[in-house]
């Protein structure tokens, strides 16, 4: 069977995978914005926990994928839980990291202007530094969907949803007729992900950006 033919066959299966593999990776990203965002803020004007913060996710991001699957095995269980874990774990250092440089980079004068104005440090944080931040906070939320999306089909060595579990199929198999066109239709359902949740991003950057700051 070519594969065309084979992707004609399978369509729905690789449709539901496709959204298995989607959901983990959406529920991941959130997770990972609000701890990330939330870790940037109290940090981003204090030296060593900035520095801190960095280096630890930065170090969750050098332990290899496998590894930490099976370690989290023991604590969570075979299956989902144990993937979403991971991947917020994956996810938190470009979202770290951009929280702290785009609110680094808001300038101190318009700062000073708002609490001038009568303004609350918080009320700064949250009305001015954050919105102007955004952009940044974006992006870092974009680069962690992306890399999330490539490590979710690890995760169905675990038994985790999505497509990866067509891809490891296709390997343990790979004397079989359609070993290869699992694989394919696997990694390609993976690009076709990748470019839709970056086609999202940019609309969303567009819609949520004003035009001053974009």
């Amino acid at each position: 069977m070519n594969f065309l033919d084979y992707l004609a066959s399978r369509w729905d299966n690789l449709l539901e995978l496709g959204i298995e593999h989607a959901v983990v990776t959406i529920v991941a990203v959130l997770i990972a914005t609000v701890v990330g965002v939330a870790l940037g803020m109290v940090t981003y004007n204090r030296p060593r926990s900035r520095q801190l913060a960095i280096a630890t996710t930065s170090v969750f991001l050098t332990i290899p994928s496998l590894a930490l699957f099976g370690l989290f095995i023991n604590v969570f269980g075979i299956g989902t839980t144990s993937v979403v874990v991971a991947l917020v774990m994956y996810s938190l250092l470009p979202i770290v990291a951009n929280t702290v440089v785009g609110l680094r980079e808001v300038d101190p004068a318009i700062v000073e202007s708002a609490l001038g104005m009568g303004m609350s440090r918080g009320e700064v944080l949250l009305r001015i530094e954050l919105p102007l931040a955004w952009p940044v906070i974006l992006t870092g939320m974009r680069v962690s969907t992306l890399i999330t999306l490539g490590i979710t089909a690890i995760g169905a060595y675990i038994q985790g949803p999505g497509l990866g579990n067509d891809i490891f199929a296709g390997v343990s198999r790979l004397s079989s007729p359609n070993a290869l066109n699992l694989v394919l239709g696997g990694t390609l359902g993976v690009v076709v992900l990748a470019v839709l949740f970056d086609l999202f991003y940019l609309l969303l950057n567009r819609l949520t950006t004003s035009r001053g700051i974009r």
